[in-house]
């Protein structure tokens, strides 16, 4: 494809403080999620911004469906994420799905995270017999399909 990851995810830093901030938005959205509180971190902090693979403003031909099936792919962008930007240590905060990419990236990397703010996360994204408050396979399914993947 020939593009970075740092361009096809639209990776952007803003601010000019020295600790580092990642701002992580959920399904259904991008980066611009947090266009409204930027302006009360750029003084303190490096803004680490960037879109999920998913994101309707990221080329669909960067998304595979078969690598994206798993969040430890969205943990694997992550993490490339952050070495390729040489971030040794940052704060994070996850919306959605990105709390859970944030936790399992923690857990892989800890010593990259000294704080982890966790908005809207859920342990779980399917239903079963067990537990309702996720969506049904079926639901799931569209999100990828929506990106232009074929099952």
């Amino acid at each position: 494809m020939g593009t970075t990851l740092l361009e096809a995810l639209n990776v952007r830093v803003v601010g000019s403080g020295e600790k580092i901030l990642v701002l992580a938005h959920g399904f259904g959205t991008d980066q611009s999620a947090w266009q409204r509180i930027l302006p009360f971190f750029t003084q303190n902090y490096s803004i680490i911004l960037y879109d999920l693979v998913c994101a309707g403003s990221v080329n669909p031909d960067h998304f595979d469906f078969e690598r994206y099936t798993s969040l430890h792919a969205y943990v694997d962008d992550l993490l490339n994420i952050l070495d390729a930007l040489r971030v040794d240590r940052c704060s994070y905060v996850g919306h959605s799905v990105s709390a859970m990419v944030g936790l399992l990236a923690s857990i892989r990397r800890p010593e990259l995270f000294s704080k982890l703010i966790l908005i809207g996360a859920s342990p779980r994204f399917l239903n079963d017999k067990d537990y309702h408050g996720g969506f049904e396979r079926a639901d799931i399914e569209n999100v990828f399909c929506s990106n232009g993947s074929e099952l």
